[in-house]
């Protein structure tokens, strides 16, 4: 579902280089759960945003369900994201003038999704929300704007959820309720999730976990083994 072969990201800063993301190649299956754990400016946002084809890599290619990305044009790529890949942010992002119901309703009008109000419904229920339907993002909390945000990014029924600090503006009791409710779309609806965080506790309930410093990736079970060893 997602290749990574041979993937850095380089930047020029004055007359020095920057390697934000060492070479890395890694394959995550169908319905797999990967952690990027790490401290702030170790580079893993950075390569979220290069597996989303938000930025383009300096080296290697990323390939997404056998396409391999790097090749696209932006229209290729926006639809591609459009079919494929849901996003889940730090902020939440939400629109403050539509109700929950309304906010997770634009992208599927967008989409031209049959019976849409019925379908956004049915996504608020799903993450624990259908009493919360219509109130606006003012008058929820923010454990409840990020359930919003995850219906919303589920819309199209993407394979694949990407969720950059999903919990980095909730509480200790808000953020385990919301990786909850990821591991129960990845367990139930057989999505693929990729959770950028920095919180090592967080991250363990991942099938495959990079640890993330300097840019450079190692899993954490190989580390362990090499410790063991």
């Amino acid at each position: 579902m997602i290749e990574l072969r041979g993937v850095s990201k380089t930047v020029v800063s004055g007359s020095a280089s920057l390697t934000i993301v060492q070479p890395i190649d890694l394959t995550v299956g169908a319905g797999q759960y990967l952690s990027l754990v790490g401290p702030s400016g170790s580079g893993k946002s950075t390569l979220l945003g290069l597996i989303a084809g938000l930025d383009v890599p300096t080296t290697g290619s990323v390939v997404i369900d056998g396409i391999d990305i790097t090749t696209l044009d932006e229209d290729a790529l926006a639809q591609l994201r459009g079919r494929k890949i849901g996003f889940v942010f730090q902020f939440f992002h939400l629109v403050p003038s539509l109700t929950a119901l309304e906010n997770v309703l634009v992208p599927l009008e967008i989409a031209g999704v049959d019976n849409p109000r019925d379908r956004a419904g049915a996504l608020l229920t799903e993450v624990g929300l259908d009493d919360r339907t219509h109130h606006y993002p003012a008058q929820l909390s923010g454990g409840e704007q990020q359930r919003v945000a995850i219906a919303r990014a589920l819309a199209n029924d993407p394979p694949i959820l990407l969720a950059d600090e999903p919990t980095g503006n909730l509480d200790s009791a808000n953020g385990r309720h919301i990786i909850e409710l990821l591991q129960r779309v990845n367990e139930e609806r057989q999505t693929t999730v990729v959770l950028v965080t920095h919180d090592a506790e967080l991250a363990a309930s991942a099938d495959i976990q990079l640890r993330m410093r300097d840019g450079l990736a190692e899993r954490v079970d190989q580390v362990a083994d090499e410790v063991a060893g």
